[in-house]
Order: structure tokens, then C-alpha cells, then sequence
């Protein structure tokens, strides 16, 4: 099949309604990064111990994420990417249950360890599994609606956290079935989670994992239901041609280059893209949020509504690049914002440069540096969201050529949250020992790398067949 030839209407209709089936996992994603922010006041109270809410808790799920994204690219090669997205929804179902109704803190952090094993499998499984089932010229705009889902998702944990809490009087306060609300929080997810998990029951493996595994009669169906018959069964051979030089099971040693004795180039610039992603800071900034709104003069309330506006502007950028990713490329998207990101970053550390800090560990910035620090990250927040947040999952999932997608996801999906773990881990540390004008020097810094490492590193994927791609 060639670049040019496209699904008919019907469908295309039906690759657009698989991949929101697959996104669902993006916006539980988001939900279930959110929704803690809620429950940290039950946590402490039903558990007596703030690490619960605030501490090893929320680390020990970004470390979960790590070993989901791991396992599940290697998995999803031997057992298939709808497998591992089913696996991934019923451990969301499991953690939402069970971490509404544990009774210690090492349950509770359990049952997160299983949600944020579902993160990191549906965080690679997703555009994975949408970049398989997708032609080329709209690839790029059905896989960046998982940054949409996982924003919607964030902010739909707020939006439920915030009703609940109001219609009961509290986080702390008894609510249906004489549970305390912050419980109901966790519960709500099931109804998402469920969802998910019922939805992928209807959608097809992916026609590539299913040409590995040597089931072609069963990948042809799936490509002549997902292309037509002609198209279908031309991408078939197309797929089983790229496959035919080495026509083993995919496994983590193809990542190494056997006559170059070398870890493929492939390799280390999708750990690049992923670990560059977190070490521009992003998730300190979503974290410490409010406390910019408050130092810039607003109220607790206004910095509530302010923080949702963050959410809405947020969906704006991703929509920008959903129309504009497969008109103009990865490329120019990534270094434009990894441009973007360096000055804004670098406004926000020049606003908080000799800042004082009082004992409750509140911000003391005159207007005029709130203000500049405030628009400083909102812009920082837009660039991100219209670049790299989902500019770098469309290239992870489309960029590895077939025989070793599943590894090289695997690989760079482990490097993407211990980079988001470290992050999160070392900001405190930097808080305490250099100050928020350095650590938002150093992210900057990371940003400005990343213009660099695009120009030099990245190779265009736009309009490329999967089949095209080289390691």
C-alpha cells in the first residue's frame, strides 16, 4: 500500500472509533495521577501517616509506572498489545477498588503500585497500539489525542474531587454508604476503568504484533476490515517483507546491533526523547501549580479556578498540534517548543532569582515578579503541551522499526519514568539546598539542550509507513 492510498470512509470511521477506544487508558492515565491530590487529608487521617498521601506514596507509584512500561512492551510482543491494554484495565479496576478501601498504608500503597503499573503499560501500550492500526497521514493526529486524554483525565479527577468533597462537606467527611468521600475519589475511577475494560474487548489486535507472531490469516482479516480489500492485503506483504529479513520473534536483544556491535542509535534516541521530556521539569511545575497562583496575590479559590484554566489551556495546545502534527512534521513541533519551553523557563527562574521564602514555606514575591512568573509558566505549561507532551509519544510509538517496537517502547517507556521519578524525587532536595531561580535555571538548561539533541538526533517521521522506519 502505498502512502497515498487511504481507508475508505467506513473505514476510517472505524480506526478513528479503535483508537478513542485505546485512549481511554491515556485519560485513566490522567485520572489516577490526579486524583491523590484530593484524598491527601483522609490518607493522613485514616492512615496517621502523611507519607501515605504525600510521600513514598506517590514515588512508589512513579516507580510502578516504570516496571509497567517496561514489562508491558516486552509482554505485549509475546502475548499482544490488546492483551496488555486488558491486562492494564483490570489493574486499574483493582487499584481504584482497592485503594478506597484500604486499611493501612502498606495496602494502600499496594494497590498504587498496581494503578501506576497501569499508567506505565497504557502510557506506551496506547500510541503503540494506535500507531499500528493507523495509516500514515493521519497517524501522528489520532496518537496525540492521548495527551488530550490524559489532561481530560487530570482535570476530571479535580472536577470529581472537587463535587464530592462539596456535596459531602470535606474529604474527611462520611458520605454514601457511611465511607468517608476521600474513599469514594479512588471509587469513581471504576466507573472509567470498567468502561475500558469492556470497550477493548470489541477492537482488533494489532495487525503487525499478529504478522510477527506468524497469524497472518488473522492479521489479513483485521487489515482488509481496517483498509479494504485491495489495501489490506497489499499492506499485508508490505509488513510481512519488513519482517522477512529476520523473520524471528521480537525480543530485547534486537535492540543491540549485532554487527556493529552496538545498542542501535534507534535506541538511545528514544531514551533521549523520553527522559529530555521529564527533565525539562514539567511535573514540578503541574505539582507547585497553586503555590504561583497564590505568590502572584490570587486567593485558595482563585487558584483553584486558575489551575483549571491551566487544564483548559492545556487541551488548547495539544488540539493545535492534533491539527498541525501531520501538516508540518514532528520536528519543527519539538524544537519550536523545546525553544519555547528554554525562554519561559527562564523567565520563571528569573522571577523567582532572591525570592524569599517564610517558614511555612510560602513564596514571597512582589506583584510584578508573581505576575511574570505566573505567565512565565502558563506559557511554559502551553509550549509543553503543544511539543513534547504529545509530540513525544507519537514518535515513541511510530519510530522503531516492527521488529523491535515493543522492545525499544519498553526500553525508552523505563527511561521516561524513572526520569519522571527523579525528577519528582530531586526537586525538594533542590528546593532546600540551591533554590527555585536554580532549579528552574537547571530545567531550563534541559530545554535548551533539547533544541539540540531534535536537530542533531531526531529524524522526521512524518508520512512514513511503520515499514519505512530504520534503527
Amino acid at each position: 500500500m502505498s502512502n497515498s492510498s487511504s481507508p475508505d470512509q467506513g473505514s476510517t470511521g472505524f480506526i478513528i472509533f479503535i483508537s478513542v477506544i485505546a485512549t481511554i487508558g491515556g485519560f485513566l492515565f490522567g485520572y489516577d495521577s490526579g486524583v491523590i491530590n484530593g484524598t491527601v487529608k483522609g490518607l493522613q487521617q485514616a492512615f496517621n501517616s502523611e507519607a501515605a498521601g504525600t510521600g513514598f506514596s506517590v514515588s512508589s507509584m512513579l516507580l510502578g509506572c516504570a516496571v509497567g512500561a517496561f514489562f508491558a512492551g516486552r509482554l505485549a510482543d509475546k502475548y499482544g498489545r490488546k492483551a496488555l491494554l486488558i491486562v492494564a484495565s483490570i489493574f486499574f479496576i483493582v487499584s481504584a477498588w482497592g485503594s478506597g478501601i484500604a486499611t493501612s498504608t502498606f495496602e494502600f500503597v499496594v494497590y498504587r503500585i498496581l494503578g501506576g503499573m497501569a499508567v506505565g503499560a497504557a502510557s506506551v501500550m496506547a500510541p503503540a497500539y494506535i500507531s499500528e492500526v493507523a495509516p500514515a497521514r493521519y497517524r501522528g493526529m489520532l496518537t496525540s489525542v492521548q495527551q488530550i486524554a490524559i489532561i481530560c483525565g487530570l482535570t476530571a479527577s479535580f472536577f470529581s474531587n472537587y463535587f464530592l468533597a462539596e456535596t459531602a462537606g470535606g474529604s474527611t467527611a462520611m458520605h454514601w454508604a457511611d465511607y468517608e468521600t476521600w474513599r469514594w475519589m479512588f471509587w469513581v475511577e471504576l466507573i472509567p476503568a470498567s468502561i475500558f475494560f469492556l470497550a477493548l474487548l470489541i477492537i482488533p489486535e494489532s495487525p503487525r504484533f499478529l504478522v510477527a507472531s506468524g497469524k497472518d490469516d488473522k492479521a489479513r482479516q483485521v487489515l482488509v476490515k481496517l483498509y479494504g480489500e485491495v489495501d489490506g492485503s497489499a499492506k499485508l506483504t508490505e509488513i510481512s517483507n519488513s519482517l522477512a529479513s529476520d523473520h524471528h520473534k521480537p525480543r530485547l536483544s534486537d535492540l543491540f546491533d549485532k554487527v556493529k556491535n552496538r545498542v542501535r542509535p534507534i535506541v538511545w534516541v528514544g531514551i533521549g526523547l523520553a527522559v529530555l521530556q521529564q527533565f525539562v521539569g514539567i511535573n514540578v511545575v503541574f505539582y507547585y501549580g497553586a503555590v504561583l497562583w497564590e505568590a502572584a496575590g490570587f486567593t485558595e479559590s482563585e487558584a483553584l479556578q486558575t489551575n483549571v484554566l491551566s487544564g483548559t489551556i492545556s487541551i488548547a495546545a495539544c488540539l493545535i498540534t492534533f491539527f498541525l502534527v501531520d501538516k508540518i512534521g514532528r520536528k519543527p513541533l519539538l524544537w519550536f517548543g523545546s525553544a519555547g519551553m528554554a525562554i519561559s523557563l527562564a523567565v520563571v527562574a528569573y522571577a523567582f532569582a532572591g525570592a524569599p521564602v517564610d517558614a511555612a514555606g510560602n513564596l514571597n514575591l512582589s506583584q510584578e515578579s508573581g505576575l511574570l512568573a505566573l505567565y512565565g509558566a502558563n506559557t511554559y505549561v502551553f509550549l509543553f503541551n503543544m511539543s513534547w507532551g504529545p509530540v513525544m509519544w507519537v514518535m515513541l510509538g511510530e519510530m522503531f522499526p516492527n521488529q523491535i517496537r515493543g522492545s525499544g517502547l519498553a526500553v525508552a517507556g523505563l527511561a521516561q519514568w524513572l526520569a519522571n521519578f527523579l525528577v519528582t524525587w530531586s526537586f525538594p532536595i533542590m528546593l532546600a539546598g540551591i533554590g527555585l531561580s536554580a532549579a528552574y535555571s537547571i530545567y531550563a538548561f534541559f530545554a535548551l539542550l533539547s533544541v539540540f539533541f531534535v536537530i542533531f538526533m531526531v529524524q522526521e517521521t512524518k508520512g512514513k509507513e511503520l515499514e519505512q522506519m530504520e534503527g
